[in-house]
């Protein structure tokens, strides 16, 4: 089943890069009391997300920010090295977070993993975005097969 509007985000564990190495995460804390703009990707360093999506968050994050967004945060199935190596390369710096859903229990929580084993990739997440209040979901934008429409930023501010 898939996560909706007005549930609550399940209990999971991320993994971030901290100043002495990977530190654990749990959503409940993340999220809690302020307002997140999450989006999610198949995978770093891939075309769509590495070329439009990532810096579509970084280049809107000020004006999401003006319309009251707290924290923005990108989060894929991709191990910790692998997210904080993509940050740096795409420069996000501390406009966003990199939470990286290592073994896609999160994804799958959400019921909002995928199939990718016929690129290689193994499970996966799908494309979205959404806005977390608080750990509840007030928007949330899932795109349907390969395309990239709903889950962009831009989309997004059309939306708050």
């Amino acid at each position: 089943m898939t996560i909706s509007v007005g549930d609550k985000l399940p209990d999971a564990v991320f993994m971030t890069m901290g100043e002495s190495g990977p530190e654990p995460v749990k959503s409940s804390d993340f999220f809690a009391g302020k307002k997140v703009a999450l989006f999610a990707v198949p995978g770093a360093f891939t075309p769509t997300c590495s070329a439009k999506h990532l810096p579509g968050f970084k280049e809107k994050a000020g004006d999401l920010k003006a319309k009251g967004v707290d924290t923005i945060a990108c989060t894929s199935v991709n191990d910790v090295f692998v997210m904080d190596a993509w940050g740096k390369d795409q420069s996000v710096g501390d406009d966003i977070v990199m939470l990286a859903d290592g073994n896609g229990g999160f994804a799958k929580q959400l019921g909002l993993d995928m199939d990718g084993s016929g690129f290689g990739m193994g499970t996966r997440s799908r494309r979205y975005s959404m806005i977390v209040d608080d750990g509840e979901i007030t928007q949330l934008n899932v795109e349907e097969g390969p395309s990239f429409e709903v889950s962009s930023a831009d989309y997004m501010l059309g939306k708050l």
